[in-house]
């Protein structure tokens, strides 16, 4: 069971505890990953944005970073002791979740780890969300991984003023 976990990594923190995900039920299982890095036609119009007074290789810029993105996924996944390959995918034939789904397919995945933002309402309506449609298309099972929670200035303040008070007075609510 979940022999072949397919992962695809961006480099954000969403991303990255989804590989840690991925890590933990190798090992529970002695499978293998397969680390996914898309570089689509959104990436290659910000790496276009970004550099856009140096007249150089944008894609190539692109590739190093994906294959630095994905050694370092792989070597954290080696020091944990579970074998992982990495594959670069710059076909710009598709849509990032179209080439996760498909990779899933072509390599025979059991599962697909996704780490996703869980955007909600008219955040998730306009930036929509790859790690939905990911779910919605695959024909493997999906394990959609949350980004952590982060605390409003209010909880945090709340928590740091019942800290403030003696012991005897702190209140449980």
């Amino acid at each position: 069971m979940y022999q072949r976990i397919l992962v695809p990594v961006d480099g954000s923190p969403t991303s990255t505890r989804g590989l840690d995900e991925a890590i933990s039920i190798a090992k529970l299982t002695h499978g293998r990953l397969r680390l996914f890095h898309v570089i689509d036609e959104l990436s290659f119009a910000l790496a276009m944005d970004a550099y856009s007074g140096h007249a150089g290789d944008w894609l190539g810029v692109l590739r190093n970073a994906g294959r630095k993105l994905l050694e370092e996924g792989k070597a954290i996944a080696e020091a944990a002791g579970v074998e992982a390959d990495v594959v670069l995918c710059d076909s710009f034939s598709g849509s990032v979740h179209e080439q996760v789904t498909e990779e899933a397919r072509r390599w025979s995945a059991d599962l697909i780890v996704v780490g996703t933002h869980g955007r909600r309402g008219v955040g998730r309506f306009v930036m929509g969300s790859s790690a939905e449609y990911i779910l919605r298309y695959s024909t493997v099972p999906v394990l959609l991984v949350r980004a952590a929670e982060t605390k409003t200035k209010a909880e945090t303040e709340a928590v740091s003023s019942k800290l403030d008070q003696p012991s005897a007075a702190l209140s449980f609510e």
